[in-house]
């Protein structure tokens, strides 16, 4: 079974926000998918769903963005999964609006929920999906940046990079992270 980890944090006060991409992929795949009703255990809202044959389980942790690792470490130990069947997904900074990049690996880049798993895990050896917002402008900080509303016109670089992210995490599940990179990173 692949796992896929959408990061954000959870309630009404942070949908639509920057740092709730993660959220908005699974989201997305969930429906993509038709995973069904998802549940609420070991610090996560998640679903396990079949697609074209393999299976795959949909989570957001419930932990806040910054603590994303008690939930990703919960879900693996629970149902036994290897490192090689997780891809996190993420906002990051430090790509231009509606670009995405995958990793098999690498650290943080500064993002909390990346270091909580990374630091929960006990490795870097995971991989990742992340999904550019820019840099916030030079009067505002990054948390600031992350948590506010996106508006045009990085709203419709955004919305179609999660199409791509979407498509990027399918390709994940039924090809594995490399052929995904091949694909994704093209534009990046």
């Amino acid at each position: 079974m692949k796992l896929i980890v959408g990061l954000g944090n959870p309630g009404i006060k942070y949908a639509g926000t920057r740092h709730n991409l993660g959220f908005r992929v699974i989201e997305a795949l969930s429906h993509r998918i038709k995973s069904g009703e998802p549940e609420s255990r070991h610090w996560a809202l998640y679903a396990i769903a079949e697609y074209e044959g393999r299976q795959v389980m949909l989570a957001q942790p419930l932990t806040y963005m910054n603590l994303s690792g008690r939930a990703v470490r919960e879900l693996i130990a629970h149902y036994d999964l290897s490192l090689d069947d997780l891809l996190v997904v993420c906002d990051d900074l430090d790509l231009p609006s509606g670009k995405i990049r995958l990793r098999k690996s690498g650290g943080s880049g500064g993002h909390r929920g990346i270091q909580s798993i990374i630091d929960s895990l006990g490795t870097v050896e995971f991989s990742r999906l992340r999904i550019g917002v820019g840099k916030p402008p030079p009067f505002l900080g990054g948390a600031d940046y992350v948590l506010q509303k996106i508006e045009q016109p990085d709203l419709d670089l955004i919305n179609e990079a999660l199409e791509r992210a979407v498509d990027a995490a399918l390709c994940f599940l039924q090809e594995g992270v490399e052929s995904a990179m091949n694909k994704y990173n093209a534009d990046a």
